[in-house]
């Protein structure tokens, strides 16, 4: 994942800094040089580096620090802050036309993405409620256009192409069909090269002459760390760009595309590509960003997961069920469903405060135990399902051997769902509640 070699890192600064209960300026001159080395090893811009490391310690010298409780805490609130601040201050969302149809030209090196991410920001503008049209001016990569068309397909999304003709023509009959058709929004696919050349950049600015787009979004690939920078800085003086799309921020990326795309250029990230599923983008929220690489987690972000891909009218019924105990393994298998549709479980760990990548070293997130229970639970009957408690011996020998698990693996299953019922039943008992509340059960609540 981006960011975890910083995050290890600055984490373990800060951790020298809050068992501090006074800083020196030596103390604060030590923990600047462990920040500039990790964010030099992230690959972040020499220059934005010294900048950011001179204003966090004129800060960090200032009387409010050096007179508060806490000082470490106060030294980490001010480089959350200037973090945010080097990403950019504020989401930056899409600028819709106020007239239809809004168009967006992604341009791009080629390798970074550009294709995949049409398809994924087709869908998001989609979930929006608008009509999508995508073009395929990508007339040189092989099967570029059937890649689009294919990703197209699996969306729902319909795809302007006019197969080998000039990216310009294909652009202007695109721009005529999305006018004539009523589609919402025009995302335009341009061509890419394995570098910058002349011949692509006079390309792309003719295209953008012809459709006179409101957004130009720059895909850009985060594995390539510095050199990403140095390629927005270059399309950035040809086009004049609207904003960066970074993909490819779940790999093992170092993350300083992100940290100095913004102070390079002057352009915001909009984007960040998150996985390989043609849902997994998101919008860039700079301060969580910056939350989730001090280790603070991320629960906004969490939050919306669910909120995008929980089953509200399942929720509803699952609360009502719980509240009279009638929980059984479709209701568990439904929430196992749920909860693999909002991605790798070890991620949505790390949203939660506190289980940052070093809080997780040790724990064993094993994804396929997901698909394993599943197996599990569709082996058995839809009366068994609802009722485990008629599951004998001779079911779980016959459920065990339909999952190609184990009788244990089973017994374990029925254990755990036991388990949840039982401690449901404790939560709906007022009397338990009462005592939750007065901290008798050693919570601080």
């Amino acid at each position: 994942m981006a960011f975890e070699s910083l995050a290890d890192k600055l984490q373990d600064t800060f951790k020298f800094l809050k068992g501090k209960g006074k800083l020196s300026e030596k103390d604060i001159k030590d923990a600047m040089r462990e920040i500039k080395l990790a964010l030099l090893e992230a690959d972040v811009n020499f220059m934005i580096v010294k900048k950011f490391i001179k204003t966090v310690s004129e800060r960090a010298k200032g009387e409010e620090v050096m007179k508060s409780l806490t000082p470490g805490q106060m030294v980490i609130k001010i480089v959350n802050e200037e973090l945010t601040s080097l990403m950019g201050d504020k989401v930056e969302k899409l600028d819709f036309a106020s007239q239809p149809p809004t168009v967006i030209m992604l341009c791009g090196l080629q390798g970074a993405g550009k294709t995949t991410m049409a398809g994924k920001l087709g869908n998001f503008i989609k979930e929006k409620g608008k009509r999508p049209l995508l073009a395929a001016c990508d007339i040189y990569r092989p099967a570029a256009i059937k890649q689009l068309q294919v990703v197209g397909g699996q969306l729902d999304i319909p795809v302007f192409a006019m197969g080998q003709e000039d990216p310009r023509k294909i652009a202007r009959e695109a721009l005529k069909e999305a006018q004539v058709k009523g589609y919402d929004v025009l995302i335009i696919d341009t061509a890419g090269r394995l570098h910058i050349d002349e011949a692509l950049m006079d390309e792309l600015e003719d295209v953008k002459e012809i459709v006179q787009p409101h957004e130009i979004l720059l895909v850009i690939d985060a594995m390539t760390g510095q050199d990403a920078v140095n390629v927005a800085e270059t399309f950035n003086e040809k086009l004049d760009v609207n904003g960066v799309i970074l993909t490819k921020l779940d790999g093992d990326s170092r993350g300083g595309a992100a940290l100095s795309v913004r102070a390079v250029t002057g352009k915001p990230i909009k984007f960040v590509g998150v996985g390989e599923k043609l849902t997994d983008l998101e919008e860039f929220h700079p301060d969580r960003m910056a939350s989730r690489i001090l280790g603070m987690g991320d629960v906004l972000s969490l939050i919306e997961k669910a909120q995008l891909n929980m089953d509200e009218e399942k929720m509803k019924k699952l609360e009502s069920k719980m509240r009279k105990n009638e929980f059984d393994l479709e209701d568990f298998m439904d929430q196992l469903q749920q909860m693999k549709s909002m991605g790798p479980i070890g991620d949505l760990l790390k949203m939660i405060p506190g289980m940052n990548s070093k809080a997780m070293k040790g724990v064993d997130v094993d994804e396929k135990e997901f698909l394993r229970l599943e197996a599990i639970i569709q082996s058995m009957t839809p009366e068994e399902r609802r009722n485990p408690q008629i599951i004998n011996a001779n079911r779980r020998k016959r459920i065990a051997k339909g999952s190609g698990s184990t009788v244990n693996a089973v017994n374990k299953l029925l254990k755990q769902h036991a388990q949840t019922k039982k401690m449901m039943k404790q939560f709906n008992n007022p009397a338990f509640a009462k005592k939750m509340k007065k901290g008798g059960m050693g919570l601080p609540f």
